[in-house]
């Protein structure tokens, strides 16, 4: 039996699309149903504030205007990527905050030991950011988005007014520290294998056929 885990950031285009690949390449090669896929916290700026005015673009471009046509060109890139792939994204839309309180509701969803709810929980998160225009920090919006994808409302606001998982979130993040990892998405199979990144589906595919037969 094969394991799979991944370090994913909700506010991360890259992520979005890599596991949704990884997902699909895993039904493609008949693991999806006996295969744990666990995923891991990684924020890609633990020190985004829970409030922001700022645009995806400024943020992309961290307020240097001249990067903006550049930027501009990356985001439309992204998007297409994205859509090419079925996944909801109006990039322009994003407001860019911190994850964290999202990252500590996948991990009560987690707790649960219901692997379609903590899939529904990640997948709804991931269309609030990248699709819904809305902010990911606001509890509000969180709870709603939990509660939508199956999350008892009680639980969520319990996880919400305390820190519970907040270092279930951290342990994570020094995991993939102490693993060497320094950017998400990175998934690890079996603890022997890597890949990092959005890769084509077709390199997921053939890498999950290749570990099986090394793996038997």
């Amino acid at each position: 039996m094969m394991e799979i885990k991944y370090w994913s950031d909700i506010a991360c285009p890259f992520c979005y699309i890599g596991s949704s690949r990884m997902k699909r390449a895993m039904k493609e090669v008949g693991l999806a149903d006996n295969t744990k896929l666990a995923f891991k916290s990684f924020q890609l700026d633990p020190t985004a504030p829970q409030k922001t005015t700022d645009s995806y673009l400024n943020h992309f471009t961290r307020g240097n205007a001249a990067l903006e046509p550049q930027a501009k060109q990356q985001m439309a890139q992204i998007e297409a990527m994205a859509h090419g792939d079925g996944l909801p994204m109006q990039i322009d839309r994003v407001v860019p905050t911190n994850t964290m309180d999202a990252h500590r509701l996948i991990k009560l969803a987690d707790s649960m030991d219901d692997p379609a709810l903590t899939e529904r929980v990640i997948k709804r998160f991931y269309q609030v950011y990248f699709n819904d225009g809305q902010s990911i920090a606001d509890h509000d919006v969180l709870t709603r988005a939990a509660v939508e994808a199956g999350l008892d409302r009680d639980a969520v606001e319990r996880v919400l007014t305390t820190d519970d998982y907040r270092q279930a979130v951290i342990d994570d993040e020094r995991e993939a520290q102490q693993s060497g990892i320094q950017a998400a998405p990175f998934f690890v199979i079996n603890n022997k294998y890597g890949i990092s990144g959005a890769q084509p589906y077709e390199v997921f595919v053939k890498a999950l056929k290749q570990i099986q037969a090394e793996e038997g």
